[in-house]
């Protein structure tokens, strides 16, 4: 570090750990390290409000969330969702039966709970705001400076923050990805998603309903009841840009009736709440998930459609993993802290990928109209449906992956704080 960087640093705060990113993602890795006894600081701007955008967290998540103290805040303002519906809504020469996937088959209440993100932030916040279990800093890090010792967080305003160690999870476009010199690997897809949130008449049971169209799939997402709207549901619908563009510029009216049809009337008429969001189709990989004094969680190491609910269930399986990996390891000491980022970057190399590559198969089988890959979709779920053990084993890795499942997902009853051999720097 520079001498200047470190007079800096002097005047400035200092942290053991310091989160980038004020996202959903970075409060629960906040909350996670800090009730490992670790000194956390949360630095970032909170997310504007994201229409029509709402989360499914299966069921290692919402143990992760328990964890974590934050489920019976969460659950307040979530329903449960106790089984996935696929329906083969293509037009394929052969159709393909319908696939329900649901919790009773692997002995679970629920697959997860859906709510909105919005209230996700907030109930993670109201966690954290109550306990004082971190230092918010309200702030955008447009710099960094990593060297062998630490890391320096220069803000927008001119403060400073030392910290032994940085967890990004600042985004697609993470700032502190950059300046520690990892590179991405990125694609789009021909397709936008539009996101809203719903009201209907028919009761939609708690179960997720997904129709694979030739476009991607149009989805609907069970979500809480209100006294005026009993039913409700978000939906994620995948389309052409240019379709996307055509039914944004539609009456909302005209726009609801068509919603109807594409769910082939079994909700009944449907409300659209508040506005519409929408979103381009891409992914992304990193070239490290961790290097020097950094570690990658959330988007800022991944991106894929939201197809099978993966995006933040992956993400804080990033969280509870890293939280997993750092036990015990001296942050100022990198002989220690070496060997712990290397683990981290396996786990995570392998799940990202396998989860990236079923995403991206499934989705490119959609939108491919070719006989060949009709046949081995619908081979697939055919074998799925005909074959119980088959059908089990997907739920479970859906919603409970087993390799190398981190301790904070596992649903154990909590131990003692694990002690951390940990230099904590003179205020």
């Amino acid at each position: 570090m520079t001498q200047d960087h470190a007079g800096a640093a002097q005047a400035g705060r200092k942290t053991q750990i310091l989160v980038a990113g004020a996202g959903s993602t970075g409060i629960a890795a906040a909350l996670a390290f800090a009730r490992s006894g670790l000194r956390v600081t949360l630095a970032g701007r909170f997310p504007p409000p994201l229409p029509g955008r709402t989360v499914a967290l299966f069921e290692s998540s919402v143990r992760f969330l328990e964890a974590l103290g934050a489920l019976p805040r969460v659950k307040e303002k979530a329903c449960p969702i106790e089984a996935i519906r696929m329906i083969d809504d293509t037009g394929q020469l052969l159709p393909t039966p319908d696939l329900t996937l649901r919790a009773s088959e692997i002995d679970l209440p629920a697959l997860g709970v859906n709510i909105s993100n919005d209230e996700l932030v907030e109930a993670l916040l109201e966690v954290a705001r109550e306990r004082a279990a971190f230092e918010i800093v309200d702030a955008d890090i447009p710099d960094y400076v990593f060297d062998g010792d630490g890391a320096v967080a220069l803000l927008a305003d001119g403060r400073k923050i030392e910290a032994d160690f940085v967890v990004a999870a600042d985004g697609r476009q993470s700032r502190a990805r950059a300046i520690a010199g990892v590179d991405t690997q990125e694609w789009t897809y021909p397709q936008v998603a539009l996101t809203m949130l719903l009201s209907h008449e028919e009761p939609h049971d708690n179960i997720s309903t997904e129709f694979h169209t030739r476009s991607g799939p149009f989805t609907l997402v069970p979500l809480r009841g209100r006294e005026d709207a009993p039913h409700r549901s978000s939906l994620v619908w995948l389309m052409s840009v240019a379709d996307a563009s055509r039914r944004l510029a539609k009456p909302r009216e005209e726009l609801e009736f068509e919603l109807e049809d594409r769910a082939h009337g079994r909700f009944g008429a449907m409300k659209i709440e508040g506005g519409i969001g929408q979103f381009r189709m891409g992914g992304m990989r990193v070239s490290h998930h961790a290097i020097g004094r950094v570690a990658l969680v959330g988007e800022t190491c991944h991106v894929f459609p939201p197809i099978g609910a993966q995006g933040l269930n992956l993400s804080l399986r990033d969280v509870a993993d890293l939280e997993d990996c750092l036990a015990s390891v001296d942050l100022t000491n990198p002989r220690e802290l070496a060997p712990a980022l290397a683990r981290y970057d396996r786990h995570r190399r392998a799940d990202i990928g396998f989860r990236t590559l079923g995403v991206d198969i499934l989705n490119r089988s959609l939108i491919i109209p070719h006989l060949p890959v009709d046949l081995m979709r619908g081979a697939g779920f055919l074998a799925m449906t005909a074959l119980g053990p088959l059908r089990r084993a997907v739920i479970r890795e859906g919603v409970l992956p087993h390799f190398l499942l981190p301790r904070l997902m596992q649903g154990k009853p909590p131990r003692a704080e694990r002690s951390r051999r940990r230099s904590v720097r003179a205020s």
